[in-house]
């Protein structure tokens, strides 16, 4: 069973700079993909970013391209979310997730698969 903690959220000034980290409990870390997504208020959970176990490959939602990076530190057993640039429409909560696939399939995860996390809120303001 895997268990995942995400923190770093809080509030920051339109182009400002966040870190969120991902801590994940468990084995095996390397083997998942592992992947950010986001829900704005009144929305539904999107896909933000996502990378594959070995952090070598990454795939990004064309919203935030050019201005977040997801990495990995897989001997801490976390995944990490470097935002900047950011801006008021980035107002969400954030998710991490992981499961056995790739870094462009996370983008398709379901709420039924894999796991996830309880969220952390980001807000920015204009």
């Amino acid at each position: 069973q895997v268990q995942l903690v995400e923190s770093g959220g809080g509030l920051v000034q339109a182009g400002g700079s966040l870190r969120l980290s991902c801590a994940a409990s468990g084995r095996a870390f390397s083997d998942y993909a592992a992947a950010w997504f986001r829900r704005a208020p009144g929305e539904e959970r999107v896909f933000v970013a996502g990378i594959n176990g070995r952090g070598g490959n990454t795939y990004y939602d064309n919203s935030v391209k050019g201005r977040f990076i997801i990495f990995r530190d897989n001997a801490k057993n976390t995944v990490y979310l470097q935002m900047n640039s950011l801006k008021p429409e980035d107002t969400a909560v954030y998710y991490c997730a992981l499961d056995l696939t790739t870094a462009q399939s996370m983008a398709v995860l379901t709420s039924d698969r894999g796991y996830w996390g309880q969220g952390t809120q980001v807000t920015v303001s204009s």
